[in-house]
């Protein structure tokens, strides 16, 4: 059957310099492993399936497939999905917002700019790392904790190690010795850039590098926020490493942390599936 197909650049500069996404506008009568299936063979770090939402508060609701399995919830497949379903001609039910489900729940979006953003769902883990945790970092940045700054959980779905180093270079040039990760441990580093509240960081996930990862940053701003560390706005740069121009943007209106950037579809076509 043929389908209504998108790879779009989420949270880029403005070209393709962001984390690709593939998305299969009408996933209706897919199952599971045929969904697996196509995400496996696009090879993306994500591919989304659009599908009528079950629950009456939501505008659409999405699955979530990287190569391996499916994931609860994560940043730029949400952006990107909101952004396929509206471009599909969606019609959301209030405008300027959407209402995504996913294996989290409901995810607010809001569209009031030309970067839409999403809110940052609740963690589902924070608190330091675990002593086994604590041993695998270590082992992977060959680099002892107490060179740190800080540590915490940020599990949103992706269940991230996130560490805080010195500054931001010290997050561009930290060497990780991936075999040393799990193929589901997940290392997010985030560090300050001289002189102003931009931050750099890396999310590592197993065995490969994300370009710019929505949920880390998420999870990132919750934390720095609850610390005081930050204003309520401030942006993020990621994807220096592994040659991309990632830029997201943080705002807390006092009741959500929005993590926004740009969309912008760089394929269209139709998939055999």
């Amino acid at each position: 059957m043929r389908r209504r197909f998108s790879q779009l650049d989420v949270f880029g500069d403005g070209g393709a310099t962001g984390n690709p996404l593939a998305v299969v506008h009408d996933g209706s009568g897919l199952d599971e492993a045929a969904m697996q299936a196509f995400a496996a063979w696009t090879n993306l770090s994500e591919t989304t399936f659009l599908l009528p939402p079950t629950d009456p508060g939501a505008d659409y609701r999405v699955r979530i497939f990287t190569a391996v399995g499916e994931l609860p919830f994560a940043g730029h497949p949400t952006l990107g999905s909101a952004h396929a379903w509206l471009t599909a001609g969606g019609r959301p039910r209030r405008p300027g917002a959407l209402v995504q489900e996913c294996g989290v729940g409901l995810v607010q979006l809001r569209l009031d700019d030309d970067r839409p953003a999403f809110a940052a769902p609740p963690r589902r883990r924070t608190g330091p790392l675990d002593e086994a945790h604590l041993a695998i970092a270590e082992a992977a940045l060959g680099m002892p904790r107490t060179d740190w700054v800080a540590h915490e959980w940020g599990d949103n779905g992706p269940p991230w190690m996130m560490i805080e180093l010195a500054d931001a270079e010290s997050v561009r040039r930290a060497w990780v010795d991936r075999t040393q990760l799990g193929r589901h441990d997940h290392l997010g580093l985030v560090g300050l850039a001289a002189g102003d509240y931009a931050y750099e960081v890396r999310g590592i996930l197993g065995h490969t590098e994300d370009p710019v990862t929505g949920s880390l940053n998420a999870a990132v701003a919750q934390w720095l926020r609850a610390r005081g560390a930050v204003p309520a706005g401030y942006v993020a740069t990621q994807g220096s490493q592994v040659g991309r121009r990632g830029e997201v943007f943080v705002n807390d209106d006092g009741t959500d942390i929005w993590i926004g950037g740009r969309v912008r579809t760089v394929i269209s076509g139709e998939a055999d599936l």
